[in-house]
């Protein structure tokens, strides 16, 4: 009885520790625009205020590049702050009119320093994340699909 009730435990708590494919929480991979080659890890999360947030987890750099490079086009707070470990995506909340999308976040783009609006929707196999970047109106921008990984 007792290794049962060890294997309903264990078995919970795998549950409770996978990230859920109705979610965009977790960890993806982005691709190059040009090269198709991975680009970096990220790490979406919940806030405290139910939004979600992304962070550079890994970046694979090209050959010549540094791994340690710092956004020097960023403005404020994110000037001269390494681009390993930066939160460049924040603020996105369940859209209720869509099903698994998240709107009315922000982008940064860490080699212009620019930041766009944006919009996550997740796969219906949850194993994709299209993200879209704009200005203004959504029909003005481009959208990358990330890849949903393990781990970082």
């Amino acid at each position: 009885m007792k290794n049962i009730i060890l294997l309903l435990l264990m078995f919970a708590n795998l549950i409770y520790a996978a990230p859920s494919e109705h979610s965009p929480i977790g960890y993806w991979k982005t691709i190059d625009d040009v090269t198709q080659r991975p680009k970096a890890i990220v790490y979406i999360s919940e806030t405290q205020n139910k939004s979600l947030s992304g962070r550079i987890v890994k970046i694979f750099p090209h050959p010549g590049d540094s791994p340690h490079t710092l956004c020097t086009a960023c403005k404020g707070d994110k000037h001269n702050q390494p681009i390993l470990g930066m939160i460049f995506l924040y603020g996105h909340k369940k859209n209720k009119d869509v099903a698994l999308q998240w709107a009315s976040g922000k982008i940064l783009d860490p080699r212009t320093g620019k930041i766009y609006h944006s919009t996550l929707t997740l796969a219906s196999n949850g194993q994709q994340l299209r993200v879209r970047g704009y200005i203004g109106l959504p029909l003005f921008g481009r959208t990358q699909t990330w890849w949903r990984v393990a781990s970082g």
